[in-house]
Formats: structure tokens, sequence, C-alpha cells
């Protein structure tokens, strides 16, 4: 295998990954993280792949035009370590399919249950092992090649010490009695990373910022939001890079509210809008203008069922946010973890009358119905509190 750094292996021709897939076939646990090109294609990609198994960390280069099928195929059935994997899982199935069919660790999940407030790798490194990671390849475009080796290098780190700081925070879980929590929480996590995430046409454009605005405003967003997609997809680029959305809405607002002003006089364009994309922009602005009422975007509607609309259930909700902040800081922990303000909107549609129909509730895990069902149950059982 060619070594380009003393502390990693580089994969990047076949007979280096049929031994590296030799070698992995041993291996008890491997350690996984990956790279994408996420901030620089539209089309994001996994650009390298990093394994750390038994003292040694190699990175996979999927751009080599190897066949990766020996090594993904071994490596679903191998129990597996990794930091944030929800993010890794999703690239890596949209990727190459797939599925990890052993246990999945996250340290990010340990280091949360602990109470851990700064849970990033490099904080957990410094934490555990007193060691320093560099984090200034983070927005590197990881699909350019060849890659330099101390981006290599940068890689191979994300594995590298995933082991030895697994080892002393599961060891703490279990001291803590939250060895079970970890499982669980891993579980719904590699469960949500297997779902697919279809995208809603009427909800895909709906950038942040755009209370208030009316069903006129929302028209001319949409507008520029298809606008700016297709450009992106055209260009393989984020669709940031060709367009922000503080400025895409800045541009909907100055638009619906000049109808007959040239663009040239509206707010500063990127400088890579000219010629053919400038024209693609005008045109949609001039949809945008001639857009029949009836084909004007709805306002959103709430996601709450009418139940959860009711003023009553909202202030049971409250109720609870209350009661689960007391408790998570208690036992040291984020609210978020024990239950999210929608998750217990869910759990209050639901009514559980009894502690059987709390822990049925499919929002909560079996522990945090557990911590939570005295709660739960003491607050629908009384009258909501009045103003």
């Amino acid at each position: 295998m060619s070594d380009h750094h003393a502390t990693y292996h580089y994969v990047e021709c076949p007979a280096a990954l049929a031994a590296l897939v030799e070698r992995m076939a041993r291996a008890n646990r491997i350690a996984l993280d990956t790279e994408a090109d996420s901030l620089h294609s539209y089309y994001e990609k996994v650009c390298l792949i990093q394994l750390s198994f038994e003292g040694e960390t190699f990175v996979v280069d999927p751009l080599a035009g190897m066949n990766l099928s020996p090594l993904l195929a071994l490596l679903t059935t191998k129990p597996l370590l990794m930091h944030g994997a929800d993010y890794d899982l999703r690239m890596m199935r949209s990727s190459f399919q797939f599925r990890p069919r052993g246990e999945v660790h996250d340290t990010q999940v340990a280091a949360q249950l602990l109470g851990i407030q700064e849970f990033g790798l490099a904080a957990l490194a410094r934490r555990v092992l007193g060691t320093t990671l560099t984090k200034s390849a983070q927005k590197a475009d990881w699909s350019r090649r060849p890659l330099a080796p101390d981006l290599l290098a940068y890689a191979a780190d994300d594995v590298r010490h995933l082991e030895p700081i697994a080892a002393r925070l599961l060891d703490e879980l279990r001291g803590l009695g939250r060895y079970e929590w970890y499982r669980a929480s891993c579980e719904r996590l590699v469960e949500a990373s297997l779902r697919d995430r279809p995208r809603d046409p009427d909800e895909a454009w709906r950038i942040k910022g755009l209370r208030g605005l009316t069903r006129h405003q929302l028209a001319f967003v949409r507008e520029l939001w298809l606008w700016r997609e297709h450009e992106a997809q055209q260009a393989d680029v984020p669709p940031f890079k060709v367009l922000g959305n503080a400025q895409l809405r800045d541009l909907a607002l100055w638009a619906s509210a000049h109808p007959s002003r040239p663009l040239g006089e509206g707010p500063r364009l990127p400088r890579n809008c000219t010629g053919r994309r400038l024209a693609a922009l005008e045109k949609a602005i001039a949809h945008a203008r001639h857009l029949p009422k009836d084909q004007w975007p709805e306002l959103r509607k709430s996601p709450l069922a009418p139940r959860q609309r009711d003023h009553e259930c909202e202030k049971r909700v409250d109720a609870l946010m209350s009661e689960v902040a007391s408790l998570a800081q208690r036992l040291g922990m984020a609210p978020s973890l024990l239950a999210s303000r929608a998750t217990l909107e869910a759990v209050v549609a639901r009514q559980p009358r009894s502690p059987g129909e709390v822990l049925a509730c499919r929002h909560l895990l079996p522990w945090q119905a557990e911590l939570l069902m005295s709660t739960i149950l003491k607050v629908l059982a009384t009258a909501p509190p009045k103003e």
C-alpha cells in the first residue's frame, strides 16, 4: 500500500484495496469516517473513506476508479465506530447504497449523554486524550485530485483516535447506568439515516426568513429559488454559490415591490450572475410578476394537528417542557436529549393515560418514556394552568 504519511496508508489501487479487505476480515470493530464535497458540488458524493482498526489507519480513495464492492460488503457486516454518524451514513447510503448490519457506535451520542457540552471530535480528543486535532481543512474540496499529504493526514486523524475516545466514554456511560440509553439512541440514529427523506415540492423552496411575507412576495421567492436550483444543477455547485438565502429573499422583496423597475436598479447581484444566468434570472422575475393570484403559493400551514393547536394543549406542552428542563438539569444533559418540543407535542396529541400508552409513543425511546412517564401522566391528568 502506498504510504504518503507515516501514520496512515493511502489506498488508491486495486492491489492495495484487496490487501485492505483481507486485513479487515480479521478486525473486530472498525472506526469509519468520510469526507464529501457537499460544500463544493450540487451532486454531493463521498470522496474519501477513512478506516482505522488494530492500530492502523487507512484512507481509501473512492474516486480512483476501483471496485469498492468487496470493501463495502465486508464493512456492512462489521461493528462500526463513528463520530456524528448520521451525516456519514447518509452519504455512504446515497453514494454506495451502504446499509450497516452490525452495531454502530457514535462517540458524539456518547458525549452528549454524558452531558459534555463540547462534543465535537477535536474537543473530545483534547478532553479525553490531551491531543490537539487541527480542523483547518473542514472546508476543503475533497473531490480535487491529487490531494495534498496534509489533507490526507487530516482525514486520517478523524478516525485514528476514535477507539481510545470511545473506550473512555463508554466506560463513563456504564458507570452512570446510561449505556442502554446510548445503545438505543445509536440504533434510532441508524434507523433514521436509512429512511428516505422525500422532498416536498411545496416546502423545498421555503427558506428561512419568510415569516410574515405575503403570498405575492412568496411567489417571487419560489421563482427565484427554482431559478437558483436550476443554475446550481447546471454548474454542479451548491445553491449558496449561486445566490445566498438572504440575497434571494432581499431580491424577491425588491422585485415584488418594484414591478416596472429594471433589475440593474435592484440589490447587488453576485459577480457570477452575468450573461445567460442573468437572462434566466430576469425571466424568472418576469414570470413571477405575471403569475395570476390563484397560482401564488399558500401561506405555510401549521404542522400541528387541530388538537395540538388547541390553546390548552399548548399550555400542557409548555408545562412538559418546563419539567423536562428540570429533569435534564438534574441529569446534567441537554433537555433535547430527553424530548424535543415536537416530540412532546406529539405525545400530548396522543393523550396517553397509562404507563403502557406512554411506552407505546413511538416518538419516545423506551428509556426516555420511562424517565418522563410520571411527569407526562401527571401533566395530562391535571387541568392546564390558568394564565
